[in-house]
């Protein structure tokens, strides 16, 4: 039986366009900052969970932009600054979900 905690989840959902137009439904699993800049790490969002369980997420890492006094998503070039940031999440990660990446 499914704790009260599983029952409450709700997942953190965006919409991101990609440079063809199409609109992904991503699920932000973490959020970090590094070097004052702001990530966010997302993975593609399925509702079904056993499907979700049946694939494997492609991590994407997006830095937070801010432009005009809006904040856009965009996507980390630098292969340094991935990596960098990469391990960032790695380890936040591990400590959450009490896992080896």
């Amino acid at each position: 039986m499914p704790n009260e905690e599983e029952l409450d989840y709700t997942p953190d959902l965006i919409t991101l366009e990609d440079e063809k137009g199409v609109e992904h439904q991503c699920e932000v699993i973490d959020a970090a900052d590094y070097n004052g800049e702001h990530y966010l790490a997302v993975v593609p969002y399925t509702a079904d969970p056993e499907k979700m369980l049946e694939e494997d997420a492609q991590l994407v890492i997006m830095r937070v932009v801010e432009d005009g006094g809006e904040e856009f998503l965009d996507i980390v070039d630098d292969d340094e600054e991935l990596t960098a940031v990469s391990e960032v999440f790695a380890a936040r990660l591990e400590e959450l979900y009490d896992i080896e990446l």
